[in-house]
């Protein structure tokens, strides 16, 4: 998976586009900045968003392309974010650390998704909040991105779970045009979430 993930990041262009996603944009912005962590976040758009918008930028992914491509784009716009090499299911961060969680075309496979949410919910602070899209099971009949396997797309049921012990405070199938680089083009259906930790 390192090695598919290396591969596409070392394409020249950023493949998912400099700008952020769109729905992370939105939310992140109704809340006051403090300390956000962004797991498997790529090549660093989001988490370059984060740092503009005055955010305490915690990111990770598995990538070393992805990281280079990040820390460039950082420095291109001058803010600092923090971008480690980590996997997902072992990813450590202060308990109650982060004021904010985005996880954004996050797909894993069933066991790492259980062991990263369950960290998730670990790392945020009382009050703390997710912020979650992902393609959902209706993707499968797009062509506009994302994993062809079900068990790495996300459902109602499966967050609801997985984020049971947070007060859910959105959870929507939404259908979408994605215009995120070459390869999140078109029509595409999406879950959102929104979460708060009591």
């Amino acid at each position: 998976m390192n090695s598919f993930w290396n591969d596409r990041y070392s394409e020249t262009e950023f493949v998912y586009g400099e700008a952020p996603n769109i729905y992370f944009a939105e939310e992140l912005g109704k809340l006051k900045p403090g300390t956000i962590i962004l797991p498997c976040d790529g090549e660093g758009r989001n988490a370059v968003h984060a740092a503009r918008q005055g955010w305490n930028v915690q990111a990770f992914d598995l990538s070393e392309a992805g990281k280079v491509k990040a820390d460039g784009l950082a420095l291109k716009y001058d803010v600092k974010i923090s971008f480690q090499l980590q996997d997902a299911a072992l990813a450590v961060y202060p308990a109650a650390s982060a004021d904010a969680v985005a996880i954004i075309y996050t797909h894993l496979p069933t066991p790492i998704r259980k062991e990263l949410y369950k960290n998730i919910i670990q790392w945020l602070k009382p009050g703390g909040k997710v912020i979650l899209e992902t393609f959902c099971p209706d993707q499968l009949k797009n062509n506009s991105g994302g994993p062809k396997d079900i068990d790495m797309l996300n459902t109602k049921e499966i967050l609801s779970e997985d984020f049971k012990d947070l007060s859910i405070d959105y959870l929507e199938y939404v259908q979408i045009q994605l215009s995120e680089g070459k390869y999140h083009e078109g029509q595409a259906d999406v879950i959102r979430m929104i979460a708060t930790k009591l």
